[in-house]
């Protein structure tokens, strides 16, 4: 129903920064929220922040507050991540999902990107 596809990842220096993208297609007129996790090698998926499409609040993990920026773009159907300051920590897969149910949860998500790859060296 959803497609989304994640770009923009890379290899940086800590302290960089770097912006994501994920556009979304199909049924876009459904979605309720978008968001983005991440997933470090032997470790679980995480959350990591979440945008409503319909008011634009922000949800963020309190490991990156502060420092990463979810934003979006109603014409293009894109959510973005706007990542500074970044640390070897935020070495992760970075998935970007989509909900197209109502929740007032802001990790309640049903639809994922296929990730990229995010690399912060020391």
């Amino acid at each position: 129903q959803v497609q989304l596809v994640e770009s923009g990842g890379g290899l940086v220096q800590a302290g960089g920064s770097l912006r994501l993208s994920c556009a979304a297609s199909g049924r876009t007129f459904s979605n309720y929220a978008m968001g983005w996790f991440r997933q470090a090698p032997g470790r679980e998926r995480e959350f990591v922040a979440t945008i409503s499409w319909s008011t634009s609040s922000t949800y963020y993990a309190n490991s990156v507050k502060g420092r990463f920026t979810i934003s979006r773009d109603d014409a293009k159907n894109t959510v973005y991540l706007q990542m500074n300051s970044l640390k070897p920590s935020d070495t992760a897969v970075y998935y970007c999902a989509a909900r197209t149910f109502y929740s007032d949860k802001p990790d309640a998500f049903n639809y994922w990107g296929q990730g990229t790859q995010v690399t912060v060296s020391s």
